[in-house]
């Protein structure tokens, strides 16, 4: 059987902390699966997904453990067949004037139509035109059957008037 484990890391960023964790998950017989990493403000923070061999997790987290004077690590045993499949898939992208309390808004605006955020991008930018800061944002979602995408953007759009909103139907 196998065993899958999500991590989250994050550490002072610099050169070799993605090549220490993917060489204790390689020299410990696990399988980078995927992932996701940036470079915030100083730091290194990134999410990933491994699998191991049931007989070998254990010797697996306790390697990673091993590194802990490079990067913090949150080590988590995850179920592979927890997913629940959506048949629409849909990406959202997002710009309007920056301000706090939008990512509050938009979530809470998916949350109450069932939406599932699968994964979020977002930054602030300059305008191209003046000093205002422009608040963007990408989302992959899973959308529940029956749910019009009209909707969707309905309710996101009604956070802002300046809210610019893009759904499409992958």
């Amino acid at each position: 059987m196998t065993t899958y484990l999500v991590l989250t890391a994050i550490g002072e960023d610099k050169p070799g902390l993605v090549e220490s964790l993917a060489e204790v998950i390689a020299d410990n017989s696990g399988n980078w699966l995927e992932s996701s990493m940036s470079q915030l403000a100083g730091k290194f923070a990134g999410i990933l997904r491994v699998s191991v061999n049931d007989s070998e997790a254990d010797q697996l987290i306790s390697a990673l453990d091993g590194i802990s004077d490079q990067l913090t690590l949150v080590i988590e045993r995850a179920n592979s067949d927890v997913e629940i499949e959506s048949p629409q898939t849909v990406e959202l992208n997002l710009i309007g004037n920056d301000r706090p309390g939008i990512i509050r808004e938009f979530s809470h605006a998916l949350a109450s139509l069932s939406v599932n955020v699968e994964q979020l991008s977002t930054e602030c930018i300059s305008a191209p035109m003046s000093s205002d800061i422009l608040f963007k944002a990408k989302a992959n979602l899973k959308v529940p059957v029956g749910l019009e995408l009209e909707l969707l953007q309905r309710e996101i759009e009604r956070l802002a008037d300046d809210l610019i909103v893009e759904v499409h139907l992958n």
